[in-house]
C-alpha cells in the first residue's frame, strides 16, 4: 500500500494542475456599455456583459468586476446596439449557390467548397446558426465544429425523406421502373436525399440519417416548386408512413419537420405527429388552427414575386407564382392566432439570393415590424431548436441574451429595431461577431 501512495499523490496532483489550467485558460470577455436586446423582450436594456467560456456569465446595468490578476479581454461597446446571433431556421447549405444541375453532376469536393464559402458568408453577415433541412451537410458541419473553415452551428437534417417522384426526387425518368440491381441514385449516394415508398421504408431511412447525426428528420410531405414530377397541390406520402419517421424520431428524443404547402398535407402530416410545418403558403383556416391546436411550430419563409430571372422552367414558375398568392393570407392568419413563427429563407440554387442574407431578413417588414423580426430571427428559432432536445449538436441556449446562454453575440452600428436596414450592409454595421464565446470579427476597440 505504501508503495502505491506516491502513484495516488502524482494522480492528485496531475488533477489538481489540470483544474488549475482550465481556470487559468478559460476565457474572459467583458462587454461594457451596450443597448441590450434579449431576444424576447419589447425593450431594450443599458448594461454589460461577462462571457465566461462560451458562455454568458453575468448580465449587469451596473459595472461587473472581475478578479485581480485575471486575464480578460474587455470591450468598449460605446452605447451600440447588442443582440443574440441571427438564426436561419430553413437552410439548405449545400444547395444554396450553385444551380440544381451543377449539384447533380459536379465532384461533391467542388460541392462543399462552394458551400465552406457561402458559410463564412454566413456568418460574417450575422447568422451564427442555421436549421439545414436537407442536403449532404454532415462533412460541412464537422470542418466548421472543429475549427478548419468558419460557418455558423449546424442543425442538420441530412438527407431529405422523399416518395417516389416526391419533392426529393431528383432522379431522370430513364431511371423509371425502380431496379434494385442499380443501386442507388447519385443523390442518394451522396445523402443528398432519400428515396422512401413503405412505413418500414421510411423508418430505415430515418434512422440512417439519426445515425449519421441528424438533430431533426426532414420530410418532403407535399408538392413542391423545384421538383420536376409534382404538381403542387398534390399530398405526398400516406399518415402511416409519416407517423414511422415520427416514431423513429421520437424514439430519438427528437421530432419530424416536413415540406408541405396545402391543408391536405399539413393536416395529415400533423395527424401523423409532425412538431413543426415548413411553408404552408396555401394554408386555410382551419389548418391553423389545427396547428394551434397541436402546437405545431411554423417555420414561415417570405415568399413574394421578385420576377422571373429565368432559373426556373416554365413549369417551376407556374407553380411559384401559384405558392406567392398564399403568402400574404399566410402570414395574415398567423397573427391572427399569434402563432409563434420561425423565419427562415429557404434559399435555393440562387447565388445573389445567397450572397445577401440579410435581404431575405428585410422582405419580413411587409407583414411586422422590426422589433417582431428579430424576436423571430433570435428568439423564436431558438426555441425551435430546442426541440432537438438531447439531440442539439450544441448543448445550451440559443437566440437569447441571458445569463446561463451560449455566447454567440453580435454588436451592430445602431439600433436594430430603428434601423433593420443595416442588415443589407454588415460589413460596415456588424462591429462584432462572437460565436461560441470566440470572437470573429472586433472593431470596437478593446
Amino acid at each position: 500500500m505504501k508503495k502505491l501512495l506516491p502513484t495516488y499523490f502524482f494522480f492528485f496532483l496531475l488533477i489538481c494542475f489540470t483544474f488549475e489550467l482550465k481556470a487559468q485558460t478559460e476565457s474572459l470577455i467583458l462587454i461594457n456599455n451596450v443597448e441590450i436586446f434579449d431576444g424576447k423582450s419589447n425593450q431594450t436594456q443599458i448594461g454589460n456583459l461577462l462571457i465566461r467560456g462560451n458562455k454568458i456569465d453575468r448580465i449587469s446595468s451596473s459595472p461587473i468586476p472581475v478578479p485581480a490578476n485575471t486575464a480578460v479581454t474587455r470591450i468598449d461597446g460605446k452605447g451600440k446596439f447588442l443582440m443574440p446571433g441571427l438564426i436561419d431556421a430553413h437552410y439548405h447549405a449545400m444547395f444554396a449557390t450553385l444551380s440544381q444541375v451543377a449539384l447533380l453532376t459536379a465532384d461533391i469536393g467542388f460541392v462543399n467548397l462552394v458551400a465552406g464559402k457561402n458559410a463564412e458568408n454566413l456568418l460574417q453577415s450575422g447568422f451564427t446558426s442555421i436549421r439545414d433541412l436537407g442536403g449532404p451537410i454532415f462533412g460541412l458541419k464537422m470542418g466548421i465544429d472543429r475549427g478548419i473553415i468558419p460557418g455558423p452551428r449546424i442543425w442538420p437534417s441530412g438527407a431529405f425523406i422523399s416518395q417516389t417522384g416526391g419533392h426529393g426526387d431528383f432522379r431522370f425518368p430513364n431511371d423509371i421502373p425502380t431496379d434494385p440491381n442499380r443501386g442507388l441514385s447519385y443523390a442518394e449516394r451522396i445523402n443528398a436525399a432519400a428515396i422512401a415508398d413503405s412505413p418500414d421504408a421510411v423508418r430505415l431511412r430515418t434512422r440512417e440519417q439519426l445515425m449519421l447525426g441528424a438533430s431533426q428528420v426532414k420530410l418532403m410531405a407535399g408538392g413542391g416548386v423545384s421538383s420536376l414530377y409534382d404538381p403542387l397541390d398534390v399530398t405526398q406520402y400516406t399518415e402511416a408512413e409519416i407517423r414511422a419517421a415520427v416514431e423513429a424520431a421520437e424514439n430519438w428524443g427528437t421530432y419530424v419537420t416536413v415540406h408541405a404547402y396545402t391543408p391536405r398535407a399539413i393536416q395529415q402530416a400533423i395527424r401523423a405527429g409532425v412538431k413543426c410545418i415548413d411553408h404552408g403558403q396555401l394554408i386555410d383556416e382551419e389548418t391553423v388552427k389545427m396547428m394551434v391546436e397541436h402546437e405545431v411550430f411554423w417555420s414561415l419563409q417570405p415568399f413574394i414575386d421578385e420576377g422571373d430571372k429565368g432559373v426556373l422552367s416554365p413549369e417551376s414558375r407556374a407553380k411559384q407564382l401559384e405558392m406567392y398568392q398564399g403568402t400574404d393570407t399566410a402570414f395574415e392568419l398567423a397573427k391572427k392566432y399569434q402563432m409563434k413563427i420561425a423565419y427562415g429563407t429557404d434559399v435555393l440554387f440562387d447565388a445573389q439570393k445567397a450572397a445577401q442574407p440579410g435581404a431575405q431578413l428585410l422582405k419580413m417588414k411587409r407583414w411586422f415590424s422590426n422589433l417582431e423580426i428579430l424576436k423571430m430571427a433570435t428568439g423564436n428559432n431558438g426555441s425551435l431548436l430546442a426541440l432537438s432536445g438531447k439531440r442539439s449538436p450544441y448543448a445550451g441556449k440559443l437566440g437569447v441574451i441571458e445569463e446561463g446562454a451560449l455566447a454567440d453575440i453580435l454588436i451592430f452600428e445602431e439600433s436594430m429595431i430603428q434601423n433593420l436596414e443595416q442588415i443589407l450592409k454588415p460589413k460596415e454595421t456588424i462591429k462584432f461577431i462572437l460565436k461560441d464565446g470566440r470572437i470573429i470579427k472586433n472593431q470596437l476597440e478593446n
